[in-house]
C-alpha cells in the first residue's frame, strides 16, 4: 500500500473523529446552558451558544471568494525531493529512459496521481447536519426533557435550513449574518411548534421579542463561530 493511498485510507477516520468532538462540544455547551436559567420572563429566550458549533461545521472547508484561504484540514503526501524542489521554486527533473521516451502522452495522462497531491479533510452540509441531529437527540436524553426534543428539532432543522441557504452568499468573514438568520427562524420554528402542541394561536404574540432576541444571540454565535475558524486558519 502506497503512502497516498494510506492518507486516503485516513480521511473518513479522521472526518468521524473531527464530527465526534464538534458533537460532545457542542452537547456540553447545550447541557451547561440549560442549566443557566436567563433572567428574562420570556419563554424560549436562550442564547443558543450549541448553534455556534453547528456554524463552524457548516463552514469549515468551506471556500468563496472574500475568504483568504479555505478553512480546511490538508494532508500534504509530498517527498522531501518534491519539497526541496517546491521551496526553490524548481520542478525536479526527471532523468529520460528509453522507457519514458516511448510513451506516448496518453499513457502519461493514465497515469496515478503523483504523491505530492494534497488529500483534504473537508465537512459538508450533511455533515454539519448530522452533528446537529445527534446534538438534538442526545441532549434531549442527557438533559431528561423529551418534551423538549420536539421544539429543539423543529427550531434546529428550520434554523439549519435557513442557514444552509445562506451559506450560498455569505463569505467566512460574514458568518455572524448566517448566525442571525438562523436564530430567528429557529425561533420561528418554535413558535410552530408551541402553537401545534398547545392549539392556542395566542402564542404568536411572542414571535416579535424573540425574533430580536434571536438577532442579538445569532449575532453572538456566529461571531464565535467566525473567530473559531479565524483561529483555525491561523
Amino acid at each position: 500500500m502506497t503512502l497516498n493511498q494510506r492518507v486516503k485510507m485516513s480521511i473518513p477516520v479522521k472526518k468521524l473523529t473531527l464530527m465526534a468532538i464538534l458533537t460532545a462540544s457542542a452537547l456540553i455547551i447545550f447541557i451547561i446552558e440549560a442549566q443557566i436559567p436567563l433572567p428574562v420572563p420570556i419563554p424560549g429566550v436562550k442564547l443558543g451558544l450549541a448553534n455556534a458549533v453547528t456554524l463552524f461545521a457548516l463552514f469549515y472547508g468551506s471556500r468563496k471568494r472574500g475568504d483568504g484561504a479555505c478553512v480546511s484540514s490538508v494532508i500534504t503526501t509530498d517527498t522531501p525531493a518534491a519539497l526541496n524542489h517546491t521551496k526553490r521554486g524548481t520542478a525536479p527533473e526527471v532523468p529520460d529512459t528509453p522507457d519514458t521516451a516511448n510513451k506516448s502522452t496518453a499513457d502519461i495522462s493514465a497515469a496515478p496521481a503523483t504523491p505530492n497531491t494534497p488529500a483534504t479533510l473537508n465537512l459538508t452540509i450533511a455533515n454539519a447536519f448530522t452533528i446537529l441531529l445527534c446534538r438534538i437527540l442526545l441532549g434531549a436524553v442527557f438533559t431528561g426533557r423529551p418534551m423538549a426534543f420536539a421544539y429543539s428539532l423543529a427550531g434546529g432543522l428550520l434554523g439549519f435550513a435557513a442557514q444552509a441557504v445562506m451559506k450560498r452568499f455569505v463569505t467566512t468573514k460574514q458568518i455572524w449574518v448566517c448566525g442571525a438568520i438562523g436564530a430567528v427562524f429557529h425561533n420561528i420554528g418554535q413558535i410552530l411548534v408551541a402553537m401545534l402542541i398547545t392549539g392556542t394561536p395566542a402564542i404568536a404574540v411572542y414571535l416579535p421579542v424573540l425574533v430580536i432576541a434571536g438577532v442579538f444571540t445569532g449575532v453572538i454565535t456566529g461571531l464565535i463561530a467566525q473567530l473559531t475558524l479565524a483561529r483555525v486558519r491561523m
